[in-house]
């Protein structure tokens, strides 16, 4: 459970890794739903048989995908939440790199740097984490981004 604690006392922890979540397991039903979602059936994600013969030796999720996980790994995160949020937006990524595909079966998490927090205006709070998605047992990340989330308490 994250701890909710003020939100000027989460601006103080600018620089540091404030939380890290638990991991996700990429499957291929969650794979083809995204397909389904997306209207992006290209092989490498949905067909097994013929993605055996490419590099990856098998599907791999959408980076996209991938990324669509950041809302789940943030709430899966021990990530310090700010008391009394009434509401939470994303406003945008800054940067993102996809580095390495995520194989069907893998396992994914998320590693949050908080890198900036701003009161815009009073109660209406901006903040900027670098995400880092890890793959359980690889050394190179799925993607690393520079996230923008604001949230008004």
């Amino acid at each position: 459970m994250p701890k909710l604690i003020p939100a000027e006392q989460i601006k103080a922890m600018v620089g540091q890794v404030v939380g890290t979540s638990g991991w996700v397991e990429i499957t291929q039903e969650r794979v083809n739903t995204f397909a389904e979602a997306t209207g992006d059936f290209q092989f490498i994600h949905v067909d097994p048989e013929k993605a055996k013969l490419t590099p990856f030796g098998g599907t791999i999720a959408h980076g996209f995908l991938t990324l669509s996980l950041i809302p789940l790994l943030t709430m899966e995160s021990d990530c310090p939440r700010a008391q009394g949020i009434k509401m939470g937006v994303n406003y945008g990524g800054n940067r993102t790199r996809f580095l390495a595909p995520v194989r069907v079966g893998k396992r994914v998490r998320g590693v949050f740097k908080l890198l900036d927090m701003e009161e815009k205006r009073p109660g209406q709070w901006q903040q900027m984490m670098e995400i880092t998605v890890e793959i359980e047992g690889e050394d190179k990340p799925a993607l690393i981004c520079e996230w923008v989330t604001q949230f008004f308490v």
